[in-house]
């Protein structure tokens, strides 16, 4: 197998024939000379070949050299101007950024969000992907995700944004004519309407601050796998629904749904913002990421603040 070429050697070989001096070289690259010496002679062991004359009075290139010279060149030119865009790319804002969402409160929340952040940074494009799927942030190559979960141990890094309380919401004509429960165990005679992706799969769990925790199984009139459509059915008096505040707080300030129980708790969830590995982000990310926890801190529905941690 061919061993890679000596990149390296390579680029300071063409930064010798530009300045024309081995220390010349050395100082422009912050090296010392000693490694630029053997950079050229690693080069003239492997190539068999000469590459400098080198006299005590000058230094021209041989034969070879010029022959190498232009290859040399370009791949130092190449190796600053990849290096230069990097740079750039980290510390401007401008690019792209792929973020993924779920649903329900991408749609409701994170959606309305962007055009202020757009407007203030026009050369970064945004690329939403919104799914109550848990999608591999490194495979899929997304700059962040917001997560509302309780979030598995891995090597991303996590933000937790604020915690969500979730609520037993109804509407007003569904408890004039079914009664207002007032412990977990009278649900058994409601009608229940279910977020499909709930944890505790076909039971309500709740937990009292003196009675402790209940659990009651229930049977779903409608399941859906998208929270924010049981809005309809809630409103027409069909049933009741653990719904997250997020959803149901404008509801409720209007009137047009009620929260029962509230003595009864259900765990709250949390709202992170994840990142791949590496606490290294590009700017435009970072600015995004300041921004969106600016944005939810001050949500009548945000129950706490931000917190870092290394790992999710």
């Amino acid at each position: 197998m061919k061993k890679l070429p000596d990149l390296e050697a390579w680029a300071i070989f063409a930064k010798i024939a530009e300045v024309g001096t081995f220390a010349g070289a050395a100082a422009e690259l912050a090296l010392s000379q000693a490694t630029v010496s053997k950079a050229v002679a690693r080069l003239e062991a492997r190539m068999n070949t000469t590459l400098f004359h080198r006299t005590s009075r000058r230094m021209v290139l041989t034969d070879s050299g010029l022959a190498a010279l232009e290859h040399a060149a370009r791949l130092l030119h190449e190796g600053q101007a990849a290096e230069a865009a990097l740079a750039e790319r980290s510390t401007s804002l401008r690019g792209p950024i792929r973020i993924a969402a779920p649903m329900s409160f991408g749609l409701s929340h994170l959606a309305p969000a962007l055009p202020p952040f757009m407007a203030m940074h026009p050369e970064v494009n945004l690329d939403i992907e919104f799914s109550d799927e848990l999608v591999d942030l490194v495979a899929n190559r997304f700059d962040l995700a917001l997560r509302i979960s309780c979030l598995p141990d891995s090597s991303l890094l996590a933000r937790r944004l604020c915690s969500v309380r979730i609520l037993l919401v109804g509407s007003p004509a569904y408890f004039e004519r079914h009664g207002r429960p007032e412990h977990p165990r009278q649900l058994a005679v409601h009608r229940a309407l279910q977020y499909a992706y709930s944890q505790d799969g076909a039971s309500w769990k709740f937990r009292h601050e003196h009675h402790g925790e209940f659990a009651q199984p229930i049977e779903a009139a409608l399941r859906v796998n998208n929270a924010e459509a049981l809005e309809h059915a809630l409103q027409a008096g069909l049933g009741l629904a653990l719904q997250p505040e997020f959803l149901v707080w404008q509801d409720i300030q209007a009137g047009r749904l009620q929260a029962v129980m509230q003595d009864w708790q259900v765990d709250p969830i949390v709202l992170h913002i994840l990142t791949p590995p590496g606490r290294r982000r590009p700017a435009r990310v970072q600015r995004f990421i300041d921004y969106l926890i600016e944005s939810f801190a001050r949500q009548p529905w945000a129950r706490d603040g931000a917190q870092e941690h290394a790992q999710a």
